[in-house]
């Protein structure tokens, strides 16, 4: 293993432990949509750290692709969820959830 390998997994590790961070302490739904996209940009950057390391770069490339295509499409779905809950609640905070109820 050389050293270049275990700093991308090391940052990679950074980046998922901030993300976990971000979705554990936040209460505002835009910052918690940021927290999902570090994380996977976490794991995008694992998956082709991994691929280097074991000769299979161009297959790690190509699901880092699809990893990032995935990604894209949750979030948009999710902000247009988000910017639905603003027009009814008139906040973005998370708490205020529950006067959507049936």
């Amino acid at each position: 293993m050389s050293n270049l390998w275990v700093l991308n997994l090391g940052f990679a590790v950074l980046l998922v432990g901030v993300g976990l961070y971000c979705l554990l302490t936040m209460r505002n739904t835009v910052k918690l949509l940021i927290g999902i996209e570090v994380i996977a940009k976490g794991v995008t950057l694992a998956l082709v750290a991994g691929g280097a390391a074991r000769g299979n770069l161009m297959v790690a490339q190509s699901l880092a692709i699809t990893v990032i295509v995935v990604d894209v499409a949750v979030i948009a779905t999710a902000l247009a969820l988000v910017i639905n809950i603003n027009r009814h609640t008139k906040s973005l905070d998370v708490r205020k959830l529950t006067r959507l109820k049936g």
